[in-house]
């Protein structure tokens, strides 16, 4: 029988998650607007966390927190200074003077030629993602069977929207007819942007980088879908780390609205507001963040997570009754261990040891029986077993 209610399961778990969110807007990582963005339609949340804030009100959050903090002694759960001040004006994020949004980015470079790196299922939908907003896309695989793959994809994706009646059969074959596939990088030269999507592997990126640095043309932007290699490092292989941007979009590139638009310290103006532009003219949110681990969504969502395990731990509740508690009280789609089958458990315990090597924050640190579970090889649905049998 659970020792808490539902109420204290989701002050337990999600509050953290709220003041994670508070600190980032403080270290002015990310605006309230783009923090809210990120969960929105990166989770699937139906609020962001600075607008629950704002609804909960800050001075509820603000004693929320320093109960959890007074209770578990983690720094992570003292109450950010922004809620205590917000709390003792009886001020909001929304009234917090965030602009973001009020202008409209714009293309600062005519981008008409997409170039795509990678023929797995997150760069496949990218192709898709671009030709169907009208841009002529040039994607590179390692062999003839890959390309075939790729338009094998789209073309599925494609026949499914026409006979959903989405698109008629003339829009499917102009999409198919923007398609040109290549095994050869040299395609790539005469491109205005390429969005690279291969191995999360920063040896075998960089080694791309490189090679796009000299094959494409001057002023080409190189963008990268990566959720936790340094974008630093791979501009910092090419003569234009001005032109290098990280473009996360999130899987199934087709259908998730949220691409997190990570710069770096040399990332030019003109090029974050042209990807940014990009984004809107392919029927995307975009958020803007910077080049650390997790980005936006990572690193709130994965603590929040990782919290559900560790208080399963602590015997205080059960995996039913935390995933039933949060969907009741908080409204999110999923409970935390629904959420962590899908994903994987193996992917959310890399992702969980990327934010505790880069923050060093204790509470960071990754639940025991997640590193259990992927040693077991119980991964969640996609081996049969993870902390439900599927």
């Amino acid at each position: 029988m659970t020792e808490l209610t539902n109420e204290q399961i989701h002050d337990t778990l999600v509050l953290p998650y709220l003041n994670h969110a508070a600190r980032m807007f403080e270290a002015g990582y990310a605006s309230a607007v783009d923090i809210d963005n990120a969960m929105r339609f990166g989770c699937g949340y139906p609020k962001g966390p600075l607008t629950v804030v704002d609804e909960l009100g800050a001075a509820a959050v603000r004693a929320g927190l320093a109960a959890r903090f007074l209770d578990s002694g983690d720094p992570l759960h003292q109450p950010a200074q922004v809620i205590s001040t917000l709390a003792t004006e009886d001020g909001t994020f929304a009234a917090s003077g965030d602009a973001a949004g009020a202008t409209a980015p714009e293309l600062k470079q005519e981008i008409s030629t997409v170039g795509v790196v990678g023929t797995g299922t997150m760069a496949s939908g990218i192709v898709q993602v671009f030709a169907q907003a009208g841009y002529d896309v040039v994607f590179v695989g390692r062999g003839e069977d890959k390309i075939a793959g790729v338009v094998a994809f789209i073309d599925k994706g494609l026949s499914k929207l026409v006979e959903k009646g989405r698109i008629d059969e003339d829009a499917k074959a102009a999409t198919l007819a923007r398609l040109t596939g290549a095994t050869d990088r040299e395609a790539l030269a005469d491109v205005d942007i390429v969005v690279e999507a291969i191995a999360e592997d920063l040896a075998i990126k960089t080694d791309l980088y490189k090679d796009l640095d000299r094959i494409c043309k001057p002023g080409a932007i190189l963008a990268t879908t990566t959720s936790s290699m340094p974008i630093t490092a791979l501009g910092a292989v090419t003569s234009r780390p001005e032109a290098v941007i990280g473009m996360h979009f999130f899987n199934p590139a087709t259908i998730m609205k949220l691409v997190e638009v990570v710069t770096t310290e040399a990332t030019s103006a003109d090029v974050n507001q042209t990807v940014l532009a990009l984004c809107a003219k392919v029927g995307k949110v975009a958020v803007s963040c910077g080049d650390r681990s997790g980005f936006i969504v990572n690193c709130l969502l994965f603590p929040y997570l990782n919290d559900a395990v560790k208080l399963v731990e602590s015997g205080a509740a059960t995996i039913d009754e935390i995933d039933d508690a949060v969907k009741e009280q908080a409204g999110f789609p999923m409970g935390p261990f629904a959420l962590l089958d899908v994903v994987g458990n193996d992917v959310s315990l890399a992702i969980q040891q990327e934010l505790f090597a880069e923050f060093g924050e204790k509470g960071f640190a990754p639940a025991a029986t997640l590193e259990t579970l992927v040693a077991e090889g119980k991964l969640g649905r996609k081996s049969g077993e993870g902390f439900r049998t599927y």
